[in-house]
């Protein structure tokens, strides 16, 4: 099934969250934030991280993705920002003029791609020199860790194995991303891993109702709805009523720079 970027029910998926202070406090440890004047965001979505880079100190950005629907949302999300400008693009062909970014990020991405040798090649021609390259998304490693009340992803995939294969299909591995990124021409690639807090919910029921929601969840639109009700009604045992939840999931971080 998979989720539909483009279908206007799901304009507000990656637009209501907040960047939490764990991949602010992280971010701001791999790139010198006070030496970037522009900055590009590839698949925005809703700008989550567009809003996140602003309000670090970054001077402008432009934030990309291919669907409209999600430049709407983006637009909405940014609208007392004047700073930043939003327009349709993608990771293999941004529409952003050659060495003109000092920083370009590209968060859950990649596994929405086929070809990284592509994207990452789009990514060295739009950086100046000295650019700083940041990707951030999810390893099989990452993905497959056992389900806790921290990392709740980890019980999609223990109570519907089914997601397992497809999951481990459409991520990278770690040697993937290096191997790609010294092709496309760009040194000194590091890697760190980040737990990241995604939310906090106030009690049970506003995490069930994420999860009812899909909000945000791309793998979720894989499950059927009889199934995503098995899944919540699973949720709603592993977890007492009345505590704080706060979720994490587990990323890598890639940084390169454009020498």
């Amino acid at each position: 099934m998979g989720m539909n970027f483009h279908d206007q029910k799901n304009r507000s998926s990656y637009m209501t969250r907040k960047a939490d202070q764990s991949w602010l406090k992280s971010f701001q440890q791999l790139v010198p934030i006070t030496k970037v004047e522009r900055a590009i965001d590839i698949g925005c979505g809703g700008g989550i991280y567009t809003k996140a880079l602003l309000e670090m100190g970054v001077q402008s950005v432009i934030g990309i993705d291919f669907s409209e629907v999600m430049i709407e949302a983006a637009k909405e999300n940014l609208q007392d920002y004047n700073n930043v400008s939003f327009q349709k693009g993608t990771a293999y062909d941004s529409q952003i003029e050659t060495d003109s970014a000092d920083l370009l990020l590209e968060r859950a991405l990649i596994h929405h791609l086929d070809d990284l040798n592509a994207c990452f090649s789009e990514g060295f021609r739009i950086l100046r020199r000295e650019g700083h390259y940041l990707i951030q998304d999810r390893t099989p490693e990452d993905c497959l860790l056992p389900g806790s009340k921290e990392h709740i992803r980890g019980y999609f995939f223990e109570l519907f194995p089914h997601l397992i294969e497809k999951e481990s299909a459409r991520r990278y591995t770690n040697e993937q991303v290096i191997s790609a990124l010294k092709q496309a021409g760009f040194s000194k690639n590091t890697e760190v891993q980040l737990w990241e807090v995604r939310e906090e919910y106030k009690d049970k029921e506003q995490l069930l109702n994420d999860i009812r929601e899909r909000t945000g969840r791309s793998i979720l639109h894989d499950l059927t709805d009889a199934q995503l009700q098995e899944l919540v009604s699973h949720l709603d045992e592993v977890f007492p009523s009345g505590e704080v939840i706060v979720e994490k999931d587990r990323w890598t971080i890639w940084k390169a720079q454009k020498e």
